[in-house]
């Protein structure tokens, strides 16, 4: 078996090009896919919030003979959720969008600036019944 002589060894630079312009093309088509998933992760973190928050209005309702559209404070909702979790430390969405005080018996709803940011992954059907 013979050896090349040192001049040529290696790639060319068009097989070298080729190579890159793969690798772009392959990014080009996954990275849209991923920023949409995780868009849609976001959204479901929040609607999953939307779910806590209308939980703990109940428990705290029932706990402390609340009737209905009795005002509950950030302060009294959060103490119903898990202690730790962002939604009990800051009682904002993943946005840092306050969810607010709520209102016995009625559903929390998705604020307008985190539904106008997830709107093109997370339609109006997606947020039902927490939505606008």
């Amino acid at each position: 078996m013979s050896t090349p002589p040192l001049n040529q060894k290696g790639f060319t630079l068009v097989e070298i090009m080729i190579v890159v312009a793969i690798i772009a093309l392959l990014a080009a088509i996954a990275v849209p896919g991923f920023m949409r998933a995780r868009k849609r992760s976001q959204a479901s973190r929040i609607l999953n919030d939307l779910r806590i928050i209308d939980s703990a209005l109940d428990q705290y309702a029932i706990e402390n003979n609340k009737k209905t559209n009795d005002p509950v404070a950030v302060a009294d909702w959060t103490s119903y959720v898990k202690r730790g979790s962002p939604l009990y430390n800051t009682g904002n969405s993943i946005f840092g969008t306050p969810y607010g005080s709520q209102t016995v018996d009625q559903l929390p709803q998705v604020a307008s600036s985190d539904y106008n940011v997830l709107s093109d992954v997370a339609g109006t059907g997606f947020w039902s019944p927490y939505g606008p």
